[in-house]
């Protein structure tokens, strides 16, 4: 018999493995899996990676040896082949799929090994699949078990939640500013196109693990203009496709001499609705990508970046702009996650703000708190992607 303990012990390990298909899963879901034998005893482990194809559960019941996967392959096995995982159990962080995509239903590659039970995270957030694996795997006749480690692995894949309802990215809002809410000095106390830190070394260095997690990152050419950044993933961890650059530049005033136009390799977007032929074609020969989108009170419309980057299979986007982007984005309902970085300084009200004209409150409701050093990293989900009905 299994008690919840060793359900969350095994599910913690599967979470554990889900976790290193960050960065190499999208546009997919990160996901792990644990396989026990009949004996409740470690038989195989396994986890997603976008290019290697294989679910996280074929992953893991091909690491057990089990001779069934070959039945769910199309290949003959021998009629008295008996799977070593008859009566085991498989953790898995997400409901196994029930559909056929690039590869077959994950569902009967469980039910050809004669599992008995399957304990799963969560349900699948895509309201198309959502309970049809659950459903299909209790119809063989194998125990299910939902919800064990539920809040955790409902993290890993905010993003994955967020693009299979609305094919938008989940955006996440990062700011670094001072207790006052300033993110810059007031202007002449520092050089344009220099980096003014506001935080520490610290809290810089964990901005790189965010943008490693991100598909995307965005910024607007006021922040270019005046921090000249790199926007890059330096992190140093694995990826699959490299941290989208994404700026968004109404009149196409981006520096041709910009750190990321001349670090561009078919990893930079410009959003604009200026038609200026001549400037498009100098940003295009440079490696750049220029997308023209219709101009809505003569700024590139948020909401259709948004549209177009989910078209683009890109799940999760990490915000790094000004005052007006940061207003904008708040203010149009836009931001799902909200990271702020916090430096323990008073700037006044000349310096530059975080935010202005904001026409309401924005509320943050169970705030993470991190320290680093002595800034405080504040991180609060303002709107949950997961559908209502999956909970």
């Amino acid at each position: 018999m299994t008690t919840p303990d060793q359900d969350r012990y095994w599910m913690q390990r599967a979470l554990e493995l889900a976790r290193r298909g960050i960065a190499v899963t999208s546009p997919n879901p990160a996901v792990g899996c644990v396989i026990l034998d009949h004996d409740g005893q470690l038989a195989g482990e396994g986890w997603h990676e976008y290019d290697l194809v294989d679910h996280a559960e074929v992953v893991a019941l091909k690491a057990a040896g089990c001779p069934i996967l070959s039945a769910f392959s199309g290949e003959r096995v021998g009629s008295q082949t008996v799977s070593p995982l008859l009566g085991g159990t498989a953790y898995v962080t997400l409901e196994p799929c029930n559909h056929t995509g690039r590869t077959p239903p994950c569902t009967e590659a469980l039910i050809a090994t004669g599992v008995s039970r399957v304990v799963a995270a969560t349900i699948d957030p895509n309201p198309a699949v959502a309970g049809r694996g659950t459903e299909r795997l209790r119809r063989a006749g194998i125990e299910v078990t939902l919800d064990v480690c539920q809040a955790e692995a409902r993290r890993l894949n905010e993003g994955f939640a967020c693009w299979t309802q609305h094919k938008r990215p989940l955006v996440t809002l990062k700011v670094a500013m001072t207790l006052d809410g300033r993110i810059a000095p007031p202007a002449g106390q520092h050089n344009q196109r220099e980096p003014y830190w506001i935080t520490s070394e610290a809290a810089r260095a964990a901005v790189q693990p965010l943008r490693w997690q991100a598909d995307a990152a965005l910024t607007g050419v006021d922040t270019v203009l005046a921090d000249d950044p790199m926007l890059t993933d330096r992190s140093g961890l694995r990826r699959r496709r490299p941290l989208l650059r994404v700026v968004l530049d109404s009149a196409l005033r981006m520096p041709l001499g910009s750190k990321i136009v001349t670090t561009a390799h078919k990893d930079v977007v410009i959003f604009t609705v200026s038609k200026d032929h001549a400037r498009i074609a100098e940003l295009q020969s440079r490696g750049v990508r220029v997308e023209v989108l219709p101009a809505e009170t003569g700024r590139v419309p948020l909401p259709k970046v948004l549209d177009k980057l989910g078209e683009e299979g890109i799940l999760s986007l990490l915000t790094e702009t000004g005052t007006r982007l940061n207003t904008a984005l708040l203010a149009g309902g836009l931001v799902d996650r909200v990271q702020l970085f916090v430096s323990p300084q008073i700037m006044g009200s000349d310096a530059v703000p975080a935010f202005r004209g904001m026409a309401h409150a924005i509320r943050m409701a169970e705030v993470e708190v991190e320290r680093y050093g002595n800034d405080l990293g504040l991180c609060s989900l303002l709107k949950d992607p997961w559908p209502a009905e999956s909970k």
